[in-house]
């Protein structure tokens, strides 16, 4: 088993905030994967290709920067996304997929 972590921030002027939700913008949840999935594949070469389960735990809100952790074993992985907010650890998501090489078919 081996394990990355990286992390990300969503800029409080990306394009996908001013609907999501205005006056309360919160980082959507295809963002906060896309993101995951991006850094999954910066760091190993390696992509989901399929997510068995996905948990939205805590919002993510713009300009937060997030830590992932993905746990790698064989063709799976389950990742973990958190924030710092007031000092204190927040968890903002988890999921399992599957994985493939980055040129193999999803």
């Amino acid at each position: 088993m081996s394990r990355v972590e990286f992390g990300f921030l969503v800029a409080a002027d990306h394009l996908s905030l001013p609907g999501h939700f205005p006056g309360n913008p919160i980082v959507p949840g295809v963002l906060l994967l896309d993101q995951v999935m991006h850094g999954l594949k910066v760091e190993t070469g390696l992509r989901f290709s399929r997510l068995q389960r996905v948990k939205f735990t805590s919002a993510l809100l713009p300009g937060e920067q997030a830590q992932a952790v993905c746990e790698i074993d064989g063709s799976r992985a389950s990742f973990r996304v958190s924030t710092q907010r007031n000092g204190a650890a927040v968890a903002v998501a988890e999921g399992v997929g599957s994985l493939s090489a980055q040129g193999s078919p999803a």
